[in-house]
């Protein structure tokens, strides 16, 4: 289990554990975190789990793979280094404390 900030795009916070195997997207959506829609449903086809990560934890996840790379070409205002697609994040003990900041909006 590892415990989850997500940060709405005007600065609520929300603290979640989150157990191991699911998604950031599913702790966000299993716990009715505003900002992160999930239209798909969590198979990285249509970017509405995009979230910003906090600088510190870019280089702590695994890296993206090429379908998430394509998928974040249609996010709201993708940042290069530090946008993800919840849905491609498992949770393990590792991301306890991971912060991840909503975008204005989901396209």
């Amino acid at each position: 289990m590892a415990k989850i900030i997500y940060v709405e795009h005007g600065g609520k916070e929300h603290v979640v554990e989150v157990p191991n195997g699911l998604t950031v997207m599913e702790g966000a959506r299993d716990n009715g975190i505003p900002g992160i829609e999930a239209d798909c449903g969590g198979a990285c086809a249509c970017s509405t789990c995009h979230v910003y990560v906090d600088p510190e934890w870019v280089d702590r996840l695994p890296p993206k793979d090429p379908m998430e790379e394509d998928m974040l070409d249609f996010a709201w205002q993708p940042d290069p280094v530090r946008s993800r697609l919840t849905c491609q994040i498992k949770v393990t003990d590792e991301l306890d404390g991971l912060r991840v900041y909503m975008p204005e909006k989901q396209i």
